[in-house]
């Protein structure tokens, strides 16, 4: 039976079905509609909050960095917001933040904490270089970001060192308790030197003067005591800036370096390193002048202090030191605050630079806090004390710069910086010392040689600020061949809180002459002191010193005989026998006058002291005693320093006594180079069978002069500096007691004949020298050697052409 589909049976079979099918989507709708709340809804407030993962880290530590509590709405942004905030504590590796019906579930898996750090394979850099440098150390976090900011600055420590092909490969050894041992496996590769310095543009300088003045330097077999053959991008931009400053010192005020290029050789192992420069035309100072309105100051005067002169060959680096100076004097007419505008003008036709210097009253500035930084060890005050500025004083950059040397010439420090900012008002400063500590205690033992010594062993505890209080306490035992000395001594540098320096001090001291002199002293005894300030660069030291003495002849004789021809120097002339042991009690003073710029190396400036004794006042010695030192430095070029020195000494005694031979001045070896110690002066001679003459023991003088004149400047080699000197002087005038006894027979044995072979010589003739020195601070000590050739000489001096000295602690 056929069934007969039509399409209208089809059009009615799909309308029953969609009839039928209605309720139950109009059913399915409503569901939904009733449902949707429920699905989309979110809770609106956060009930409470838990924290899981976390082993070291307190659940109240991570819910104080979420931007949320219990109590809060809850917030999609607020979420997202404290995620980032844990990571950014650097405690967590792991973040996960979960709301579940109002309660918040906070999932952190903790960074490790590092157990240890290792350096494995360095060997061109010490350990402690790399540690300080490096973030990573024992207990703190251990973060991935944070060892690969690690491996850069290990990386580039070794560049710095000249080591390019330097590698570094952080690893990690995983402990208990979420701990790590953090591995740094470095692969030093070679030094990464400097083949070849090229430059380019230069017509007025060589290429070996112009790489002289620069800081890096070429590659050589010798210059292994040297870190600046290696390239050092730090460094080259020094470089640049040295050959700036060498040429606009030189009249090239149009200089200007156009490239500085380093290039690896096709090898790997060293830098081709090019400066490209325009050198520019020559100028010199046109038309100089100082303008300034303020009262006290003559625009004359002014002129003729500023070292710029018109016609002179231009350099830059004059106007900074003539603004010095025009400060300085602004300063002493009354003027603490004066602002110096240099106008310059550059003349390209006539090649010629104009300078007119303004000078106009800088506004008042005052001090409103002087901060003291960097001091671990010693104490606030001690350096407050030095200070020629007090919180509220005017601000004067004169006394601040006096302050620094002050400062510095503690030698408590390092490095001492002064800087000064805005205050809490435009008239107000901050003064900020920057300070840096370096060991000032030393328990040391030092063994050496020199060619006056000999052998030198010295034994010493020394602390120069003590408690960081600023005192001085000093042990030392010191043995060498002539030489025994045991000394303490204490100074506290502001007595009674007021600026004076109270010390005392013992001693025990054995010198031996018997070679140069024939004889042996002892001294024992102590020393009261107290200095304080005259001036602003003025001082005065009083001193008291008590002192047993003893002087030993061989053979206990004064009588000379062929074996041990003695001086009758050593003897009292009343008794004809050894002087006896004596009691000096001595009251003495030192006037020093310091002008210099630098109280430690010194480049411009003076300083002269001098010094009286009096033996007398009680004890068995009477005589006066009168030293006066003065030096001048005055620097050349960069590192290259002229210095000149003249001394002079008189003693005499008083009471009817004349001076023994321990009172004497006696100069040779360091005193006067070029001569052996007690090498010059009044001399016992032997006049012998044959006419030569024997030159027997010094007797010293009551009368010296010396003069000296030295340059010193650096050799190119790291830690090498050198000088060229001469020196001139002479010593003598015994007192006539002692070469009247000379001549009298009961002095000595023997015939006639053979009294009128000794004599004395004694004339204070005048000798010269001239030399050179060279100075090593090695990693052993410092050594120095000195070489001398006599410019004029006498054949019973004793000479000394060569003589070093070295010492090394332990």
């Amino acid at each position: 039976m056929g069934i007969k589909v039509t399409t209208r049976t089809i059009v009615k079979a799909l309308s029953v079905l969609l009839l039928s099918c209605a309720p139950i989507a109009l059913s399915a709708t409503a569901i939904a509609q009733e449902a949707a709340p429920a699905a989309t809804a979110a809770p609106t407030m956060v009930r409470s909050i838990q924290v899981q993962g976390n082993q070291r880290v307190e659940a109240n530590t991570v819910a104080s960095y979420l931007l949320f509590s219990p109590g809060d709405p809850y917030s999609e942004e607020r979420i997202d917001l404290s995620v980032k905030t844990l990571y950014a504590t650097g405690l967590f590796a792991d973040v996960m933040i979960e709301p579940r019906d109002g309660n918040v579930l906070i999932r952190v898996v903790e960074n490790p904490i590092i157990n240890r750090v290792i350096l494995e394979g360095n060997k061109a850099l010490k350990t402690d270089k790399i540690t300080d440098e490096i973030e990573a150390e024992p207990r703190a976090i251990f973060t991935r970001a944070n060892v690969q900011g690690d491996v850069q600055r290990i990386i580039e420590l070794y560049r710095q060192s000249g080591r390019f092909a330097a590698t570094v490969e952080p690893k990690v050894v995983q402990q208990p308790q979420n701990r790590v041992d953090l591995i740094f496996e470095i692969t030093e590769g070679p030094v990464t030197g400097v083949k070849r310095i090229n430059i380019i543009g230069n017509n007025e300088f060589s290429d070996k003067r112009l790489r002289g003045e620069i800081a890096t330097s070429q590659s050589s077999w010798w210059n292994f005591f040297s870190s600046n053959d290696n390239y050092d991008p730090g460094r080259l931009e020094y470089d640049r800036e040295q050959l700036r400053k060498f040429y606009t010192d030189r009249g090239f005020a149009d200089f200007r370096v156009v490239s500085a290029v380093a290039e690896l050789t096709p090898d790997q192992e060293d830098f081709y390193i090019t400066f490209t420069i325009d050198e520019g035309e020559e100028y010199r100072w046109g038309n100089v002048s100082v303008d300034t309105e303020l009262d006290e100051l003559d625009n004359d005067f002014l002129k003729r202090i500023v070292r710029v002169k018109e016609g002179d060959i231009y350099k830059a680096s004059e106007v900074e030191d003539a603004i010095e100076t025009l400060t300085f004097a602004a300063g002493t007419a009354g003027y603490a605050f004066v602002d110096i505008q240099p106008e310059i003008k550059r003349n390209r036709d006539t090649k010629t630079v104009d300078l007119v210097f303004n000078i106009a009253e800088g506004p008042r500035v005052y001090i409103e806090r002087i901060d003291i930084v960097g001091n671990t060890t010693t104490l606030d005050y001690v350096i407050r004390r030095e200070m020629e500025l007090a919180e509220g004083d005017a601000f004067n950059r004169v006394l601040l710069d006096r302050s620094r040397n002050k400062i510095r010439s503690l030698r408590f420090f390092e490095e001492v910086e002064i800087e000064e900012t805005q205050g809490s008002a435009p008239d107000r400063a901050v003064v900020k010392v920057n300070v840096k500590e370096q060991p000032t205690g030393e328990l040391s033992f030092s063994a050496g040689f020199s060619s006056a010594d000999r052998f030198l062993v010295d034994l010493s505890i020394t602390e120069r600020n003590l408690r960081g209080r600023g005192q001085l306490m000093r042990f030392v035992v010191q043995t060498s061949a002539n030489r025994r000395t045991i000394d303490l001594r204490f100074t506290e540098p502001r007595f009674l809180g007021r600026n004076l320096a109270a010390g005392v001090q013992l001693f025990d001291t054995t010198i031996d002459f018997l070679d140069e002199a024939g004889f042996r002293q002892s001294r024992r005894g102590g020393a009261l002191t107290l200095a304080f300030p005259v001036t602003e660069n003025t001082s005065l030291v009083g001193r008291y010193s008590l002192r047993d003495e003893s002087i030993d002849v061989p053979f206990g004789t004064c009588i000379p005989n062929a074996n041990q021809p003695l001086s009758s120097s050593l003897c009292d002339p009343t008794t004809n026998e050894p002087f006896a042991d004596r009691l000096s009690s001595i009251l003495g003073y030192t006037f020093a006058w310091d002008k210099r710029n630098d109280p430690i190396t010194p480049s411009r400036g003076f300083d002269m002291r001098l010094s009286q004794d009096l033996a007398g006042v009680g004890g068995d010695v009477q005589y006066l005693r009168t030293d006066v030192t003065a030096n001048a430095y005055r620097g050349l070029t960069k590192g290259v320093i002229a210095s000149a020195k003249v001394s002079g000494g008189y003693v005499t005694g008083w009471g009817g006594e004349p001076v023994q031979i321990n009172d004497r001045f006696f100069k040779g070896n360091f005193d006067f180079r070029g001569y052996d110690t007690a090498g010059i002066g009044p001399r016992l001679m032997r006049r012998n069978i044959d006419g030569s003459t024997t030159r027997l023991q010094s007797l010293g003088g009551n009368a010296y002069g010396l003069a000296a004149a030295e340059v010193s400047f650096p050799l190119g080699i790291s830690s090498l500096l050198g000088s060229l000197w001469a020196e001139a002087g002479g010593v003598g005038l015994l007192d006539e007691e002692f070469k009247e006894v000379q001549g009298t027979p009961v002095l000595f044995e023997g015939t006639a004949d053979e009294i009128d072979q000794f004599f004395i010589v004694d004339d204070l003739s005048v000798r010269a020298v001239a030399g050179a020195s060279i100075f090593w601070e090695s990693p052993f000590g410092p050594i120095r050697f000195d070489f001398s050739q006599p410019l004029r000489k006498f054949p019973y001096d004793e000479r000394k052409s060569f003589q070093f000295t070295t010492r090394t602690r332990f």
